[in-house]
């Protein structure tokens, strides 16, 4: 079985000898020969980087080259009118008020279907070096998930955010300079109770910067990193408050 092909006789020179036979030149010039020639002609250091990169692709599909799963650290909570820091905003979650209607507050709950509003009074200051619109921090031209204030439970953005001293709609927040904002949700009468402790979640935001498709500086989506726990206050009416 070994006898397939006649054996071939190099001679001195390292040349195959005159007399090979016709299979010997067909295996010679065969498509697997012109691959040999031809990955010669390859500097070995290009197979190292050719493998490294299938090794790179391959191991990506599989999960990435950290074999250990990262632990989420747990969100810390925080009191009423303790502030949370971070390289974007500090916020100060200040108090939480049930009311029937409030004027100014770019919210509009409809009295005929029992409708109230769960008002959220927040100071934030913007520690970025730009101005910031305070609509990104409720996600109210922003997607869900680019909100750093939310209410643990509701699904929904704020109906109205306005400055609370002069009832600015979406307001502009300069850097530095802090500004508590008031942020509603129009929610059923019965959804909130006086007393009921609400909780806050706060999120924060990395700072990234373009270098491929787009350049300048952008706020990535904010994590969780904190839970604010605030009473909250059936103010009824509110004409007085």
């Amino acid at each position: 079985m070994f006898d397939r092909y006649p054996e071939r006789v190099d001679t001195p020179n390292g040349a195959p000898d005159a007399g090979a036979t016709g299979a010997d030149k067909t295996v010679l010039s065969g498509p697997f020969a012109r691959l040999r020639k031809a990955s010669d002609r390859i500097p070995t250091k290009w197979f190292a980087t050719i493998g490294t990169t299938l090794f790179v692709v391959v191991t990506a599909a599989f999960g990435g080259l950290n074999a250990v799963a990262a632990v989420d650290e747990p969100v810390p909570t925080i009191a009423t009118g303790v502030v949370h820091e971070s390289a974007q905003l500090n916020i100060t979650v200040q108090r939480a008020v049930l009311i029937d209607s409030l004027r100014g507050a770019g919210a509009f709950p409809d009295r005929d279907k029992g409708e109230r509003l769960l008002v959220l009074l927040v100071e934030i200051e913007n520690r970025w070096h730009a101005p910031a619109s305070g609509s990104m921090f409720a996600g109210l031209l922003e997607p869900t998930y680019h909100r750093n204030v939310v209410i643990d439970g509701m699904g929904t953005v704020a109906d109205g955010i306005v400055r609370e001293d002069d009832q600015t709609l979406n307001p502009t927040l300069q850097p530095r300079v802090p500004a508590v904002l008031a942020f509603s949700w129009v929610v059923p009468a019965d959804a909130y109770r006086d007393g009921q402790t609400l909780t806050v979640l706060l999120k924060d935001a990395e700072l990234l910067e373009g270098q491929m498709l787009f350049h300048g500086e952008y706020w990535s989506a904010p994590e969780p990193a904190a839970r604010a726990q605030v009473t909250i206050e059936d103010v009824g009416a509110g004409a007085s408050q």
